[in-house]
């Protein structure tokens, strides 16, 4: 199967400017499509190869654990290289339990910094980092859906 890239971001929608106030004739439609990116992570992975696009908005970050985190502690957090905490504290997401994780919702626990950091990434690209509590031996698959240059800060 082939594969088409895009340089971005891609917008989808019949009416691109609003001329009028008549909806599905002269009102604005476009809308972002929505992108993601995953990779197989382990316990101990670190920085990803998951690069979102400068000004992008972070719509999900989940985790889907295959094989739980295992030790004394079994938390992690999501963040970038620049700022190991940009998305969730250290230790907010639990991985000692099998299935999809929603590491969103622990990154918007009563924080506006992580929340403004999902609505816009910034300026620049970001390369995103787990932090796991302690090494061992789980795995699993860690995907961010986002709209590109959505541009909202």
């Amino acid at each position: 199967m082939a594969t088409t890239t895009f340089s971005g971001p891609i917008k989808a929608g019949t009416i691109r400017n609003t001329t009028g106030t008549t909806l599905g004739s002269n009102y604005k439609n476009v809308g972002q499509v929505v992108m993601s990116q995953s990779e197989a992570v382990t316990q101990a992975s670190g920085a990803t190869t998951i690069i979102i696009p400068a000004n992008s908005q972070i719509l999900t970050i989940t985790l889907s654990v295959n094989v739980i985190w295992t030790g004394v502690a079994t938390t992690l957090g999501v963040g970038t290289t620049a700022s190991a905490t940009a998305f969730t504290a250290a230790d907010a997401v639990a991985g000692g339990a099998l299935g999809l994780i929603d590491v969103t919702s622990a990154a918007l626990s009563a924080n506006a910094t992580r929340v403004n950091n999902l609505a816009d990434v910034g300026s620049t690209d970001v390369k995103l980092l787990i932090t796991s509590t302690n090494t061992g031996d789980g795995t699993g698959y860690l995907t961010v859906t986002y709209a590109q240059n959505n541009n909202l800060a």
